[in-house]
């Protein structure tokens, strides 16, 4: 498959899409490394422990229903279904869905300066698997 230029990040927060206000989406997925270095190697070993992951989402800011604040606000606290995959297209091999739960444990409704467009910065960590999808 060739290089491709993110143009239609699709991402869905509660299952509303938050699409089309979206500037900004990673998914970072990692794993906890425990050591099991014994005596007399010459070199670390390691296993893989518990996994982690978070989303991190930058919108442009947006007040009406079914928008930004009002999807992000009342989820405050609480933890719910996210998608997110490269283009809108239909899920397959070459544009699978992660899917998964986050945590909204922060939300920044403000944030900038005079002038400035006005943005949402998020950062969630996922609860529970996260589980990639080709069908």
């Amino acid at each position: 498959m060739a290089p491709s230029v993110l143009l239609d990040v699709k991402v869905t927060i509660n299952a509303v899409n938050l699409s089309g206000l979206g500037t900004s989406a990673s998914l970072k997925m990692d794993s906890d490394d425990q050591e099991t270095t014994a005596f007399g190697a010459g070199w670390k070993s390691r296993i893989g422990g518990l996994k982690d992951a978070s989303l991190d989402l930058e919108f442009n800011q947006d007040l009406a229903a079914s928008s930004v604040n009002q999807t992000l606000q009342p989820l405050l606290g609480q933890t719910v279904a996210f998608t997110l995959k490269q283009s809108s297209g239909a899920t397959s091999a070459t544009n699978p869905e992660y899917q998964g739960f986050v945590f909204i444990g922060e939300y920044t409704p403000i944030d900038g300066g005079v002038g400035d467009l006005a943005k949402v910065k998020v950062s969630y960590p996922t609860s529970g698997p996260v589980v990639y999808a080709t069908t």
